[in-house]
């Protein structure tokens, strides 16, 4: 069996986005659901039921992960790569 290697990574520049109001650190790079995730949040909405919504798929299928970014709704935040300043919210109901 070969050894391992670890290849060299280097992050993106660090950014801020914001999830209903609180402050997330990320990286450029990162998606919004990888930058929640990094940040403990797993609820990133509720069904029409209250049910918690959070990503399934991570490819853009499911529309589990939809979450409203700067006033526009249903954006999947699996596949969305995060802004600077980017301003996030929870998505109740859907």
């Amino acid at each position: 069996m070969s050894p391992s290697r670890k290849l060299p990574t280097r992050r993106g520049k660090d950014l801020d986005i914001t999830f209903d109001g609180r402050v997330v650190p990320c990286h450029e790079g990162d998606t919004v659901a990888a930058a929640l995730l990094i940040a403990g949040i797993h609820e990133f909405g509720t069904t029409r039921d209250g049910d918690p919504r959070q990503p399934f798929c991570n490819m853009g299928t499911c529309f589990d992960c939809a979450v409203t970014i700067d006033g526009r709704p249903l954006i999947r935040a699996c596949i969305t790569p995060v802004r600077n300043g980017m301003d996030v919210t929870s998505t109740k109901g859907y």
